[in-house]
């Protein structure tokens, strides 16, 4: 069996589980997430704890019990306590601005470049050169981040454009004559 399919997931307090046949609902502060089902794993709720069993035998079905136990745990974070995701710019005049659930970007081009937030996520920019991305849905965050950055990912030669925080960037080193 997946070594992170035989953890269970422990619920939080004000956390609400349901399971149906077809998908699974998780509410709570943060809002709701639901996933659909997987017929290759069998969930069972012991009092608090979610247990996470593959239905067969077969490699399928131990592959995807690790993985419902991770989305289904992500889920759970995701409503109590929820996901961030942070940026930063950097370059000369580089510099985003926050207003309601639209993201402005001015990155060297001629043009500033407007993001819409999809319902769920939300943007702040505590200063000009970061980004915080917020939500409980884990993928969606990710997503969004990673659409930001692509607008201008950071150059190899002097570092400059939108870099996750915790990224490192290796700087080429210029053509020598």
């Amino acid at each position: 069996m997946s070594r992170v399919g035989k953890m269970p997931v422990v619920i939080p307090a004000g956390v609400d589980i349901s399971i149906k046949e077809d998908q699974i609902s998780v509410k709570g502060t943060g809002g709701t997430l639901a996933l659909a089902q997987s017929a290759l794993v069998k969930i069972t709720n012991d009092g608090g704890k979610l247990s996470f069993a593959p239905a067969n035998e077969s490699r399928e079905a131990n592959a995807m019990s690790g993985t419902m136990r991770q989305l289904v745990n992500n889920m759970v974070q995701g409503v109590s306590k929820g996901f961030e995701k942070k940026l930063t710019l950097i370059g000369v005049g580089y510099k985003a601005a926050a207003q309601g659930n639209k993201l402005n970007l001015a990155v060297g081009y001629s043009h500033p470049v407007n993001i819409d937030m999809p319902a769920g996520i939300t943007v702040a920019t505590p200063a000009p050169t970061e980004i915080v991305i917020k939500g409980a849905d884990r993928q969606r965050v990710g997503q969004i981040a990673a659409e930001i950055r692509a607008v201008r990912p950071p150059e190899p030669y002097k570092g400059k454009g939108i870099r996750y925080s915790d990224e490192t960037v290796t700087i080429k080193e210029t053509k020598k004559k």
